[in-house]
């Protein structure tokens, strides 16, 4: 997982990238980098660390130009190296480009051998951002034209991808066809922005316009927006996890508020689950709203057991599983009076490796609970996520080992109960066939070796319009 966002705007773009880029910290922690464009030349600042120890004032200052793109790491595909920290930057032909990228690709060694092997072409990193700018590139060789440059990355890349790529005086941005990870569009004072999630929008004082539509291609200059609609999916592949976890809860994504989401999965909980409880505990921030769901359909009252220190990162996105493990008593310390005695739920988002799922419940009964009642906002995680989120291994998945029985000994807690993926769909407001379960069921949206998959069939079609900027709507 990573953000990007890209921004034109008449005001200058390099304080807003920052806020931005800071509104969606949460999408990853290890690099953060913004190229921005003034007309004649590119400006670029990016390092490891979080964006507050990348930038500063006089830093944002020299990122001159009214248009620009930015990006917050989170390493899936690529070692953690200060040559895989984007946004790329490079020039073909007298353009000025810049590339950003959240997404994983399934066939990178397929197409990096490619270009190494058949073309004789070189890699400054190695992530598969930088197969999708010699994609870019390598049709724009031929044709000039963006439209067909994605429309050659649509055709090639496998995998999840929402790309945010400056050319000169523009912002291109595109989604793959099965809308895998999330994109968005907005107006801000004096321009447009597209990014990861909405609340980067709201971060700007911005207004939240629609999803970018899965294979659609959008286009922002300074005279406003124009679409075209590249390719088209039998059915869509929403990341499940997006509204598990890794989405901020006062996002929308794909026409759903995450934080309903997530109350209406803690509802589900109690009406799968009920328990004869003194309060509803939640893990912040990532089990808060499924835990007021719980506690509004049970009647229990919400309690706060464990409080969150907020000048820590998200333990799930470590980069190692012992810093996972040792963050978790410095991130959180329990409410010993809101405990002790009594018969709690605690209610998490998910869990995957069950190490830090059980230093949570050590912590909760050391704090005097006389009952654990684990509620999990995720059906049990039995297979390897591919597709951008670290779940790569059976062999790091409790549940792919363990029954829930089992599970719950090896966590500690009183009782354990997940959410059924029955539930878990109804909450989202999409239908089956529209979601990416390839974490929870073992089945993918599309072909990946060694795995059960059901892939969707995708038309590339045409159809370009130019929008009307007070009432942006997709057009078939």
């Amino acid at each position: 997982m990573c953000g990007i966002v890209g921004i034109v705007d008449a005001g200058g773009v390099s304080f807003p990238l920052y806020y931005a880029l800071y509104a969606l910290q949460h999408r990853g922690q290890e690099s953060a980098g913004i190229t921005t464009f003034n007309g004649t030349q590119l400006f670029k600042h990016k390092g490891q660390g979080l964006v507050s120890e990348v930038f500063d004032a006089s830093v944002l200052s020299s990122l001159k130009g009214n248009v620009g793109v930015g990006h917050v790491r989170y390493p899936t595909t690529g070692a953690k190296i200060p040559e895989n920290v984007q946004p790329f930057n490079f020039t073909f032909q007298g353009k000025n480009i810049a590339v950003v990228h959240n997404g994983n690709l399934t066939n990178t060694v397929e197409l990096r051998n490619y270009f190494e092997e058949d073309r004789g072409q070189t890699f400054c990193t190695t992530t598969d951002t930088e197969l999708i700018g010699k994609i870019i590139v390598d049709e724009l060789r031929v044709s000039n034209s963006m439209t067909d440059a994605v429309l050659a990355c649509m055709k090639k890349l496998e995998g999840s991808y929402s790309v945010v790529v400056l050319v000169d005086d523009k912002v291109y941005a595109f989604r793959d066809p099965l809308g895998i990870r999330p994109l968005c569009l907005g107006k801000t004072h004096e321009g447009h922005i597209v990014c990861s999630e909405s609340v980067a929008i709201d971060a700007l004082n911005g207004e939240f316009i629609r999803d970018v539509n899965p294979g659609e291609l959008v286009t922002i200059s300074a005279s406003g927006v124009e679409s075209v609609q590249i390719a088209e999916a039998s059915s869509h592949a929403l990341c499940i996890f997006e509204y598990i976890y890794f989405a901020r809860a006062d996002s929308v994504i794909d026409g759903q508020l995450v934080y309903d989401v997530r109350r209406r999965i803690g509802k589900s909980l109690h009406l799968e689950a009920p328990i004869d409880a003194d309060i509803i505990s939640p893990v912040p921030d990532s089990g808060t709203a499924h835990a007021t769901g719980y506690s509004e359909s049970s009647g229990i009252p919400f309690r706060e057991g464990l409080i969150k220190n907020r000048y820590m990162g998200r333990t799930f996105i470590m980069p190692t599983q012992k810093m996972r493990e040792n963050a978790v008593r410095i991130k959180l310390n329990p409410v010993k009076k809101h405990l002790n005695g009594k018969s709690v739920v605690l209610v998490d988002d998910s869990i995957v490796r069950g190490t830090t799922s059980r230093r949570l419940v050590d912590l909760v009964r050391a704090a005097g609970a006389r009952a654990i009642h684990m509620r999990v906002g995720s059906p049990a995680i039995i297979a390897p996520c591919y597709l951008g989120v670290d779940m790569p291994t059976r062999e790091e998945l409790i549940a792919s080992k363990l029954s829930c029985e089992e599970v719950r000994e090896k966590i500690g807690a009183t009782t354990l109960h997940h959410i059924s993926i029955e539930s878990l769909i109804r909450a989202t407001g999409h239908n089956y066939d529209d979601l990416c379960l390839g974490c929870l069921t073992g089945e993918y949206p599309l072909c990946i070796k060694g795995e059960k998959s059901c892939p969707r069939h995708i038309d590339f079609i045409a159809g370009t319009y130019q929008s009307d900027l007070d009432e942006f709507k997709p057009k078939k």
